[in-house]
């Protein structure tokens, strides 16, 4: 047997994850090559999806802090508000730029650079998170504990990382916003 179809004997939601880790960032890039939908503003989304970023950012320390004092079903709550954060996000991420142009950033100089490093770090983990956020829900609802928790420490940095992030890069280009 070999390793995929190992992981997905003991984990009947693998073909799932796999499937939308893929997909996600898939149909997000062609999104973006596809023509602008014309006759819709949306132009409001981006503070409202940045804030949604911080309040996952919020939600996921809540939720590790909960797991710390034991309380587990407080933890699950969170963990679910989170995703759902999450998909709020992307939902309205994708229908900003399906009918907007991309806001170019306009600072010069070093700022710049921390910008782009900041952006580029955001986007490329933004797509490596997602199987590790999946995965290691996944292996709670399966009550895959030690799993979970030795995959969660790696996906909780990854995820606060992206969530942190998206409220800067929104910060330092809003100012840039037509």
């Amino acid at each position: 047997m070999n390793k995929v179809n190992a992981i997905q004997s003991k984990d009947p939601y693998s073909k799932w994850v796999i499937t939308l880790s893929i997909a996600i960032p898939v149909v997000v890039a062609v999104l973006f090559g596809m023509p602008k939908v014309e006759g819709y503003n949306f132009s409001f989304l981006p503070p409202i999806y940045a804030t949604i970023n911080g309040l996952t950012a919020v939600f996921l320390v809540a939720a590790v802090m909960a797991i710390k004092n034991g309380k587990r079903q407080l933890h699950e709550r969170l963990i679910k508000v989170c995703i759902t954060l999450s998909v709020l996000f992307l939902a309205m991420y994708v229908v900003y730029h399906l009918t907007s142009d991309s806001t170019p950033f306009g600072g010069e100089g070093a700022i710049r650079y921390v910008y782009f490093f900041i952006l580029i770090s955001h986007i490329l983990l933004s797509i490596v998170v997602i199987p590790f956020v999946l995965f290691t829900y996944v292996r709670g609802v399966i009550g895959n504990y030690e799993k979970h928790k030795a995959l969660a420490k790696y996906t909780f940095p990854l995820w606060l990382y992206v969530a942190v992030t998206g409220v800067v890069v929104f910060l330092m280009i809003s100012p840039y916003y037509k």
